[in-house]
């Protein structure tokens, strides 16, 4: 934790400390809202303290890598039940094998974006395939993508003409007349090449407006990774390739037991129990690196 926030903490602790620190109820919740999340290690932006959407892209790998983003899904669920938080299905594309070739999440808690924009990235598995039948090793990857949920100052333009909507039949759970109308809404942002898929929602309408919350989601995240970059002298890729050599993190089942994160250095030597959803070592070793005034 770096000084700023450790002298933040100081003053909220000051504050609760106070006699009358009950009396504005509202104020009181939000004071004790950013002491949590910064005592868990978040950074107090009001992005950091709020919700996440967190997207899984299956990469490279066919079968392999649809189940390494099932395995990341439960992983994530994991984590989040964990820290308490509440895990929505906004959108999954299943293939017969119960994998996914993507998956869209929101999850609703105190910090978890703070804490799982620390995911964003390639991650990469090595471990015997189950799907094929002599059990050779294979190599998969999967893209992971977080989001925040954007406050009402966040002013964010999207043209209509930069804008490709189109409708599909919602899939899952819902109903067989849900599933009937052509409720799924996919929009492609043209100039960026960013895209969200949404299908939970009941109506067309719903789905179009979270869609758009999205995508607005994934431009503001892009323009403040690319500030927070230029801050430190550095340029960012355009693209992220879901394939080696981009990973940020490998799991690795198989000839040996280890998750290494290559960011940081952090590892664990039981893979079965961070795909569980122990997490917290990981991000605890990203958010110090992202501390760190040389890194």
């Amino acid at each position: 934790m770096n000084e700023k926030n450790e002298q933040r903490i100081r003053e909220l602790e000051t504050m609760m400390a106070s006699s009358g620190f009950w009396a504005d109820k509202e104020q009181a919740q939000r004071i004790v809202k950013e002491y949590q999340t910064l005592k868990e290690g978040g950074s107090g932006d009001l992005h950091d303290r709020g919700d996440a959407t967190l997207a899984v892209l299956a990469g490279a790998g066919g079968d392999d890598a649809e189940d390494f983003a099932r395995m990341l899904r439960r992983m994530y669920e994991g984590y989040a039940s964990q820290k308490g938080w509440h895990v929505r299905e906004l959108h999954a594309n299943e293939n017969p094998q119960g994998g996914y070739r993507n998956v869209l999440l929101e999850i609703s808690g105190t910090g978890a974006y703070g804490r799982l924009k620390h995911e964003a990235g390639v991650h990469r598995l090595v471990r015997q395939s189950p799907f094929n039948a002599n059990a050779k090793r294979q190599t998969s990857f999967a893209l992971v993508e977080a989001l925040p949920v954007l406050a009402e100052g966040d002013a964010v333009e999207l043209k209509s003409d930069d804008l490709d909507i189109q409708f599909a039949k919602s899939g899952g759970a819902g109903g067989q007349n849900v599933n009937k109308r052509e409720t799924a809404v996919r929009i492609l942002h043209i100039p960026t090449n960013f895209s969200v898929h949404v299908s939970s929602e009941r109506s067309q309408q719903a789905n179009r407006e979270k869609a758009l919350e999205l995508l607005k989601a994934k431009l503001f995240a892009k323009e403040e990774e690319k500030r927070v970059a230029e801050a430190k002298g550095r340029s960012i890729a355009t693209t992220t390739a879901n394939e080696w050599g981009s990973q940020i993190r490998s799991y690795v089942l198989h000839p040996y037991k280890m998750v290494k994160d290559h960011r940081t250095g952090y590892e664990s030597s039981n893979p079965e129990k961070v795909l569980e959803g122990d997490l917290d070592g990981f991000i605890d070793a990203a958010i110090r690196v992202q501390d760190d005034p040389a890194a």
